[in-house]
This record gives C-alpha cells, structure tokens and sequence, in this order.
C-alpha cells in the first residue's frame, strides 16, 4: 500500500474544500494508496516520513504561502534532510491574486528538499466553484493513482 500524505492550511475554507475534494479522489484506488489529511500545525515529521506522495494546500497569503504550511516545511526540513529525496508532491492554491508567488515559494522549497513535482499547481483564483472542485478530485485522484501503479 501506498501513503498519500495530504498537508493543507485554510482560514476561509477555500482551501479546506478543495483539499477534501482532492481526498476523496485519492479514495478512489481504495486499498492501494491511504490518504492521510492533516492541517499544517499537525502535520510533522513522522507523517512526512510516512508519505510515499505529498498533496500540499494553502490559501496564497500575501503573495506567498500561508504560515502554517511555511511552519511545517519549515520543521521538517532539517529532520527529514537526505530522506525525502525524490518524493512526489504536488499543490493546490486558493489565490485572491494569481498564486504566483506561493507556487514560486513552494518550487523553491521543494527544490532544497529534493522533491519531484507531479503535476501542475492547481491555483483557483477566488471563490470556488464546482469546476475547482472537480478539478481537486480528478489531481487527487491522478496522484493516487500515479502513486499506485508506480509511476511516481
């Protein structure tokens, strides 16, 4: 079995829904791939260590990523130095701008940790609609099932 590791922060819910939605795309390989969903301030090293794949969800807080996912990278990185190498992640934005900026952050971040991106960000830009949400499920779903037959 393989382990999804989904890591979000949210203060509006923008984020929240479409990280649930995402999770319950991943649920659609049943017993091949657990998903596990954790707000950033629970998230840590062991869950991180755990993960065979990284789902990362933040609103874009002043052009850049939240502070509690920023908190849990930030906790993690020295712990899991040399151990990550290579995971699989991707990452959903819920913007009020264009998201830019918490992508190039995450991309930054990602890079030190040695982390391979899977997929495009996902960046919804205002309010979420059922389009955004159906587009959580299906790169939910995808990273679950890339993770399954191995190809991440």
């Amino acid at each position: 079995m393989k382990h999804l590791l989904i890591v979000y922060s949210s203060q509006t819910g923008r984020t929240e829904s479409l990280i649930h939605a995402a999770a319950q795309g991943a649920a659609q390989c049943g017993d091949e791939v657990e998903a596990r969903v954790l707000r950033a301030d629970a998230a840590d090293i062991d869950a991180l260590l755990w993960a065979d794949g990284l789902l990362i969800g933040s609103p874009e807080n002043f052009g850049y990523l939240s502070g509690l996912v920023k908190d849990f990278l930030d906790r993690t990185y020295y712990p899991a130095e040399g151990k990550t190498i290579g995971l699989p992640w991707a990452l959903l934005i819920s913007a009020g701008n264009d998201g830019s900026g918490a992508v190039r952050a995450l991309e930054r971040i990602a890079t030190g940790y040695g982390w391979k991106a899977i997929a495009e960000p996902l960046i919804v830009k205002g309010e979420v609609g059922a389009a955004h949400l159906q587009a959580a499920r299906e790169l939910g779903e995808a990273f679950a099932a890339g993770l399954a037959a191995g190809i991440f």
